[in-house]
């Protein structure tokens, strides 16, 4: 059987971090604590679990936290873990199976993560793999019988572990402050992180935040480099803050850049329907709903494709006093609204 140190970076999360460890217990050799500046209960509760805890001066910086964390780890494998997670009995008890069966090859272990659509988190599947267990130290091992080489690709397994996400408050306004500083301190983001960037807001974000964010996203407008998917991305977000500023004449330009390919994304042709349903304009309103669950894709947001254009569909035949479609897009909003509930 394989051992596991599990490896956790807190910060005030009283709430829920016991509910977190309760789940662990019996799945975990070993658990550390990384506690990167709480003013509540939260190492008292730790305390109940573990004697290895540590603190850690938060640097705006996740990964040097979660890299701290792993020097504290002695055993065999390292779980990630975030306070908001739960394993369930049925998933704690397939955990166990795994520690006792897991292949010593086996380098990292991905587990599903479930629950992603009851949170407005920055992914559109409500499960995906995510890798969560880790070898701690790893084994090079020759491959090939001739012209042989060092594999370095990591071994990975996909389990049928499902870790559920239940946070209880939205970690969004922390993230953009987040994003904000580290732009102001490296002057860019990662590919990575400028879409994670923009997924947030689409997902999570308010008017200010947009406007915040309006500037760095500007900046990849007149980039000569700039790839199609960072382009597509850019003009989801330039559209909407130039349509919450007034701005129709900047906001019809990047929409119409952004359609000019004949494909555009469902996050503009959704933006363009609230335009005109803003001024009144019912029917041309319609036609770009239409288009946004459709005939577009979705680049940040899957709703944006789905069930928010259809409620403004029925709003607006509401509008216009045709109940008949109004009923029929009221329908398929539910229909959508039911098969991609949590």
């Amino acid at each position: 059987m394989i051992t596991v140190s599990v490896c956790m970076i807190v910060k005030d999360e009283e709430k829920i971090l016991r509910r977190c460890l309760n789940s662990l217990k019996g799945l975990a050799d070993e658990i550390i604590i990384v506690d990167t500046g709480s003013r509540d209960a939260t190492k008292q509760i730790a305390a109940e679990f573990t004697d290895k805890i540590y603190d850690f001066e938060w640097k705006m910086d996740f990964s040097a936290a979660r890299n701290y964390s792993f020097t504290k780890a002695t055993m065999e494998y390292i779980y990630t873990a975030d306070a908001d997670e739960v394993i369930d009995e049925e998933n704690r008890q397939r955990f166990l199976l795994l520690k006792q069966k897991l292949l010593p090859e086996i380098e990292i272990v991905q587990m599903k993560y479930g629950n992603q659509l009851s949170y407005n988190t920055t992914y559109n599947f409500n499960e995906e793999y995510r890798p969560k267990l880790y070898r701690r130290l790893r084994s090079f091992r020759w491959i090939d019988p001739l012209h042989e080489r060092v594999s370095l690709a990591p071994l990975v397994y996909d389990s049928d572990i499902v870790i559920t996400h239940m946070p209880v408050i939205s970690h969004a306004k922390r993230d953009f402050r987040n994003f904000q500083e580290t732009i102001r301190q490296t002057g860019q983001l990662s590919i990575k992180l400028y879409e994670m960037y923009a997924k947030e807001l689409y997902i999570a974000g308010e008017d200010e935040d947009f406007n915040e964010a309006f500037v760095y996203f500007r900046t990849f407008a007149d980039r000569d480099e700039c790839s199609d998917r960072e382009g597509k991305i850019y003009e989801c977000i330039l559209v909407r803050c130039l349509r919450q500023q007034g701005d129709s004449i900047g906001m019809m330009k990047y929409a119409l850049r952004n359609l000019a390919d004949g494909k555009g994304s469902s996050e503009v042709c959704y933006e363009l329907g609230e335009y005109y349903m803003n001024m009144g304009d019912y029917m041309e309103a319609i036609l770009w709903y239409y288009n946004a669950a459709y005939e577009a894709e979705y680049e940040l947001n899957i709703h944006y494709g789905g069930d928010y254009p259809l409620k403004c569909l029925a709003q607006c035949y509401q509008s216009l006093g045709d109940l008949q479609q109004e009923e029929a897009f009221m329908t398929l909003y539910n229909n959508w609204s039911m098969n991609n509930k949590e």
